[in-house]
């Protein structure tokens, strides 16, 4: 996935994550920078289509494994097999003009990972997940981590250590 970051934003249910890739996304947007994200719907089923269009739905049901429809300049595509891969989807992404991909999610998965914690007993996440670059936590940790910690209430300071963190280049 060569020219594009990939960065996890993981905890548990209502942790924040998907107000704080809110946050980056327009802190991204205000540098220039393309953001994609990438959701897991890890509530069970499948998610909500954002879109029906009865041609395409039509498509679907006939068994095409993907679908898209374009109009005013947006593009919505579904493709549908029995599980997709992080990899899978991410490679799909390497197509499209973003700079950045935001996963919300995919706990297991090894991209950098900032994990939210809600409160102590959280904590448990900093020893099962890999590869993670910073903590946002609603309380002190019990732990002293060799990552960035950042508070909750410290949003702002955040944005500026992730906005020098993705502008850092690779070796």
């Amino acid at each position: 996935m060569a020219g594009k970051k990939i960065i996890q934003i993981v905890g548990f249910q209502n942790s924040g994550k998907t107000s704080l890739i809110e946050k980056l996304i327009k802190a991204c947007q205000k540098k220039g920078i393309a953001v994609g994200t990438i959701k897991h719907h890890g509530h069970g089923g499948t998610p909500d289509r954002p879109f029906l269009n009865k041609d395409t739905d039509r498509h679907r049901q006939a068994g095409a494994a993907v679908t898209a429809v374009e109009g005013a300049g947006a593009l919505h595509i579904e493709a549908m097999k029995d599980y997709w891969e992080l990899e899978d989807i991410i490679r799909i992404y390497g197509q499209l003009p973003v700079d950045i991909i935001l996963v919300e999610g995919y706990k297991k998965m090894n991209n950098p990972k900032v994990v939210l914690l809600r409160n102590p007993q959280d904590e448990i996440l900093l020893q099962q997940l890999t590869n993670i670059i910073a903590v946002i936590s609603h309380d002190h940790l019990s732990c002293t981590p060799a990552f960035p910690i950042f508070g909750s209430d410290e949003m702002d300071r955040f944005v500026h250590w992730f906005m020098k963190k993705i502008n850092e280049t690779e070796d």
